[in-house]
């Protein structure tokens, strides 16, 4: 089967960002002169980017393939499928958000003069952005299900919120209301998915599930 135009321009386009990302890093620990503080490249930040970096154009062409395959015929059939679709998603956001945002923001991994702080900002606007997008279609995916789409209609607003917040964070611009509004947000998304039968549980992002 060929690959579809549009998932081979996000093919390139993880690339562009993740060229990105690791330049920034090289120039902070290329800045050793004069008593600045030096940042190790180190193979599990690596890993953590390319890992980030592809994760959004991964779950974009999963989506894809996914909007490709034969629809469900029955109603029960459409619903299972939703339900299916929107904790695979909404799973992938909780793990990214709880991984590269709230627990290295809780660890004082953002701060000014904390070690290994520029590879934490960019992991945690990669994630910011992932996170949003896989929300975004969670709550597409409940819209299949009535008691989902009922569940998840009052979060709609929430979710737009965390538009942006992605470029905040890598910015070193994030304060303790934006990491509460990712962090609230998740915890409901997992509220509604538990009171319409589908229970989301954290699913980190990894390069081996993502780069295949």
């Amino acid at each position: 089967m060929s690959v579809p135009t549009t998932v081979r321009f996000r093919r390139a386009l993880t690339a562009v960002v993740l060229s990105t990302a690791l330049l920034a890093g090289a120039t902070a620990c290329g800045g050793g002169g004069g008593g600045t503080r030096q940042e190790e490249l180190s193979a599990a930040s690596m890993g953590e980017l390319a890992a980030l970096a592809a994760a959004e154009p991964a779950a974009a062409e999963a989506d894809e393939l996914a909007a490709a395959t034969p629809s469900p015929s029955t109603s029960a059939e459409k619903q299972k499928f939703a339900k299916t679709r929107f904790v695979a998603n909404a799973g992938l956001a909780a793990g990214a958000t709880y991984q590269w945002i709230v627990k290295p923001y809780r660890a004082g991994k953002f701060k000014k003069g904390a070690k290994g702080r520029t590879f934490a900002l960019i992991k945690a606007g990669l994630a910011g952005a992932f996170a949003y997008n896989r929300l975004k279609a969670a709550a597409d995916n409940a819209k299949g299900d009535p008691l989902l789409s009922k569940a998840m209609a009052p979060l709609t607003a929430g979710i737009e919120s965390l538009k942006g917040l992605g470029t905040k964070l890598r910015k070193g611009q994030a304060g303790d209301a934006d990491i509460s509004s990712f962090d609230d947000v998740i915890s409901s998304v997992k509220e509604a998915g538990k009171s319409a039968g589908a229970t989301v549980t954290d699913k980190v992002p990894s390069a081996s599930q993502l780069g295949g």
